[in-house]
């Protein structure tokens, strides 16, 4: 495991699960009743401020946790900071040695 995952920042992350909606479709959701609680490193990747009234703030970062972390896909969520924030891009497996192999993940803050 590198040193930022290490002593990195708690997240706790949402995996996803396959439910039934209203009209009978499956679909999926994160699954709030079985949070993972990790450590991860966080890389800003980009952002966007609202400066007049009726735009939109965008946040962007990328989460860099070990390789054990399953089911989690692009609509799961991560709750870190204080704020909840949304998978946006396919999780991404880096493999390499045990202490390099790691999943990227980026993320945009929920508003």
């Amino acid at each position: 495991m590198s040193l930022q995952r290490r002593r990195g920042q708690m997240a706790r992350v949402w995996k996803t699960k396959v439910v039934t909606d209203k009209r009978g479709q499956t679909v999926r959701v994160a699954d709030p009743d079985s949070p993972y609680e990790v450590r991860a490193a966080f890389i800003p990747q980009r952002s966007a401020k609202a400066e007049v009234p009726g735009q939109q703030q965008i946040n962007v970062v990328r989460m860099l946790v070990d390789a054990e972390l399953a089911d989690v896909d692009l609509w799961g969520r991560v709750e870190w900071a204080g704020k909840q924030w949304d998978v946006v891009t396919p999780p991404a497996l880096h493999y390499g040695t045990r202490r390099t192999r790691h999943w990227s993940i980026d993320l945009r803050e929920r508003t």
